[in-house]
């Protein structure tokens, strides 16, 4: 507001703390705030934008710079970029969420220039604030991304209880008839939330649910009944976008998971999932790459794999699948090419 830069900003928290809605109030209030045309507040979810071209068009094309679909490369894209920050003086706060998919998946060279970037920039200056749920993300950056984006954080810790409950409360006054839900069924709804996962999202994604179940149920009142009703289909239903939304080599590994009902080892497993990919005309990714593929998976929860020690054999990954079969089959039957495997 006074003319002067503003630091980088990290925002850490697991999903559902609210980052991404106090990033942008906090920035719409102060571009109401605000009467100069200089700043400009840009955001971009790069998970959504899907590569790091597309990252650089969608910020390109909120400063109102012409940036084609395809064809220039992206140092070419940062310097058209940078000229139009430099030639209209502006400050520019970026938002960049799920920030630590872009370092993971392109490298962090973009944002090494965007950090080195002040000199290039006056009268001009670029602040970034970025959005992840790793709090370990900085671990992946080079030394000279660290040095040079000089950051403040802030970490977003999972709603309590108390203040789900408060959370809820509000939202039932809008969503239901009065007295249509029990003070109970709230209480539960909260005390579910935060001691699994202190997520608002799932919060309120719960109480919507079991406003659905007892509507079909044809009863006057949300109770206690409801909400656990709500709980059971509310995972069913995570588990499925889980599995909808997975690229194809994931669901690969995860099909060939399946194979083994009594759960497997790591070298089973990869001879396995190359003689799937062969049938399915899919490129075998090395071994390393499909162990990384299942770090993530049990990550989110799809499979177990705890590493176990073989004595003087060493050590291997012990996976199972956490997925209800059926599930798997009925969600992963919706993708054309794997229709046709049972």
């Amino acid at each position: 507001m006074h003319g002067s830069k503003p630091s980088n900003l990290l925002l850490y928290g697991k999903t559902g703390t609210g980052k991404t809605a106090v990033a942008r109030y906090v920035l719409s209030k102060l571009e109401s705030e605000t009467t100069s045309s200089k700043l400009a507040v840009c955001y971009i979810n790069t998970r959504l934008a899907s590569t790091e071209y597309r990252t650089l068009a969608r910020f390109g094309e909120q400063l109102g710079v012409d940036i084609p679909p395809t064809g220039l490369s992206i140092g070419d894209v940062t310097s058209k970029i940078f000229r139009a920050i430099r030639d209209t003086g502006r400050s520019v706060i970026l938002v960049l969420d799920e920030i630590d998919y872009l370092v993971k998946t392109y490298g962090d060279d973009t944002l090494y220039q965007f950090t080195r970037s002040s000199e290039n920039l006056s009268p001009g200056s670029l602040s970034i604030v970025g959005i992840s749920n790793d709090l370990k993300f900085k671990e992946a950056l080079d030394p000279r991304v660290l040095s040079s984006l000089r950051e403040e954080e802030l970490v977003f810790p999972p709603y309590t209880v108390a203040e789900l409950h408060e959370i809820l409360s509000e939202r039932a006054v809008t969503a239901f008839k009065m007295s249509a839900i029990l003070d109970s069924a709230i209480n539960l709804c909260a005390a579910m939330a935060g001691s699994e996962h202190g997520d608002a999202r799932r919060a309120v994604d719960l109480l919507r649910i079991a406003g659905e179940v007892a509507e079909r149920e044809g009863l006057h009142q949300i109770d206690d009944s409801c909400v656990r009703k709500a709980s059971e289909k509310a995972e069913q239903d995570r588990v499925e976008e889980a599995l909808r939304s997975l690229p194809v080599q994931n669901k690969v590994i995860l099909l060939t998971t399946a194979k083994f009902q009594s759960g497997t080892n790591t070298g089973e497993l990869y001879l396995a999932y190359g003689a799937l990919c062969k049938k399915l005309g899919l490129e075998t990714l090395t071994q390393r790459r499909v162990s990384g593929i299942l770090a993530e998976l049990d990550l989110m929860g799809l499979v177990e794999a705890p590493v176990v020690s073989k004595g003087r054999r060493g050590r291997t990954k012990r996976i199972n699948l956490l997925v209800d079969a059926g599930t798997m089959e009925k969600t992963l039957s919706e993708d054309p090419m794997f229709s046709d495997l049972s």
